[in-house]
């Protein structure tokens, strides 16, 4: 039963929302010091003020066991049925047969016989005379008997009854004190949660990710604002992520037009073949044939870079000097007008990675010089080894243009998805191969920079 009891506690703390939790629990805490203060309090008064009326029984019993020494068993002095009347006196012997015949005002137990006897130290206890409250002291006498002395306690009662009544009214207010400042810790407390809260609950609801929580000025960070500024950071990586995401649709968007404008009409113009000569169907053809290529080439750029990230085939210690080679030789079929000079090193260079991927980079590269290379100009390619057991000196692949070079507005921007620059905005192209470049070498352990060539030209850096 009692751990049911326990489950339905727990369930009925995770429903309530953690502001109110937070509030009761600070409330409880509060109230348990104000209740547990207020507790000692009425202890300490209480002893006090029997502590002060015990004193006055003491001084009361040696005053009387002064004035009447060795007396025999009986009553001594009366009066304290009055409130302001000296102390009762009485003499009880260890022996009840040796009490007086009239009975006194005092009761007698037998512990006040053993204190006669010798064989009890003296007490106090608390008794009735005549219906009002009273305090008693048994102490020792003379041999076989025993003193007891009493005083009317009723201003000890009524201020202890006082005193608690005080402590009731404090402990109360502690707790409604208490119940304020556990509402206001967890309002102030949980705020930056509150607008964190309110923050994903805007975005989730608007779907933009600009909102951001505001933070307090610095010097007053605490968890909560670290977690606050953490989430805002989150929700800028998450805005760039939905900027690039809807940039890279507008981009494709934009560059798929102008092909896709084209087929359509190849594609109407085969239609109505009939009409042409066969020299126009050749070459209607045939520019179908490569505009569906660079579509295609299109698409399958756009799913890559979509990923952002390389896939994770198997890897293999490729040699970059006959990997450089053999692009090479497939770009001056391409290029027949554009000479390219190749310089590797005679021992082999050696890296990990995936042989079709780095052939795609070297491709891009290869291409891009030569779109951009001047009548006759030599497109540069060169393969520096790194240096052994040294950090951050590995292999570096240099091509080299001789064409227009970079714009110093552009050099920023070159790797960007997209990403024309002026003098290449007539040039064939999509702007994706460089970014494909770059995602390619940061999944290889790479990085590929760009550079203004001394003399003219562009200059790109590969190392690994």
């Amino acid at each position: 039963m009692s751990g049911g009891r326990r489950r339905l506690g727990r369930a009925w703390r995770r429903r309530r929302p953690l502001r109110t939790r937070l509030a009761l629990s600070v409330t409880a805490a509060v109230a348990v010091v104000a209740v547990g203060v207020c507790a000692a309090a009425f202890l300490v008064v209480r002893s006090a003020l029997y502590e002060q009326l015990d004193l006055s029984l003491t001084q009361s019993a040696r005053l009387a066991a002064q004035r009447n020494p060795g007396d025999p068993p009986g009553t001594l002095a009366g009066e304290c049925r009055f409130l302001a009347a000296p102390a009762c006196a009485e003499v009880v012997p260890a022996d009840p047969a040796k009490d007086p015949a009239s009975p006194g005002l005092l009761p007698v137990d037998p512990a006040a016989r053993q204190v006669a006897a010798g064989r009890k130290a003296p007490y106090y206890t608390n008794i009735t005379v005549s219906g009002f409250p009273a305090r008693m002291l048994t102490t020792d006498y003379a041999k076989g008997r025993a003193l007891q002395v009493a005083l009317r306690a009723d201003t000890v009662e009524d201020g202890i009854v006082e005193a608690a009544g005080w402590l009731v009214l404090t402990a109360a207010a502690g707790v409604l004190l208490a119940a304020v400042l556990g509402y206001w810790v967890s309002r102030t407390g949980l705020a930056p949660v509150t607008r964190l809260t309110a923050t994903a609950e805007r975005i989730a609801a608007t779907r933009d990710p600009r909102h951001r929580i505001e933070l307090p000025p610095p010097g007053r960070e605490d968890e909560i604002t670290r977690l606050a500024g953490s989430f805002n950071t989150m929700l800028g990586e998450l805005e760039q992520s939905v900027t690039a995401q809807r940039r890279l649709v507008a981009d494709a968007s934009h560059e798929l037009r102008t092909p896709l404008t084209a087929l359509r009409t190849n594609a109407e113009l085969l239609a109505r073949a009939d009409r042409l000569t066969p020299d126009q169907r050749e070459r209607a053809s045939a520019a179908l044939g490569r505009q569906l290529r660079e579509v295609t080439g299109l698409v399958n750029d756009l799913i890559e870079l979509a990923r952002d990230e390389e896939p994770q085939p198997l890897v293999e210690q490729v040699r970059l000097g006959a990997l450089v080679e053999h692009c090479a030789q497939a770009a001056r079929t391409h290029w027949p007008a554009v000479p390219f000079q190749v310089r590797v090193p005679d021992e082999p260079v050696v890296v990990p990675g995936v042989p079709a991927r780095l052939s795609r980079l070297l491709g891009n590269l290869l291409d891009n010089a030569a779109k951009f290379s001047r009548g006759g100009l030599p497109v540069e390619v060169e393969l520096v080894p790194g240096i052994p057991g040294v950090p951050g000196s590995g292999p570096e692949l240099t091509v080299r243009d001789h064409g227009p070079g970079i714009a110093a507005e552009d050099l920023p921007h070159v790797f960007d998805r997209f990403y024309r620059a002026g003098a290449a905005r007539a040039l064939p192209g999509s702007g994706l191969g460089l970014a494909m470049a770059r995602q390619i070498a940061r999944a290889h352990d790479a990085e590929l920079t760009a550079e203004a060539a001394p003399g003219g030209g562009a200059l790109f850096r590969l190392t690994f």
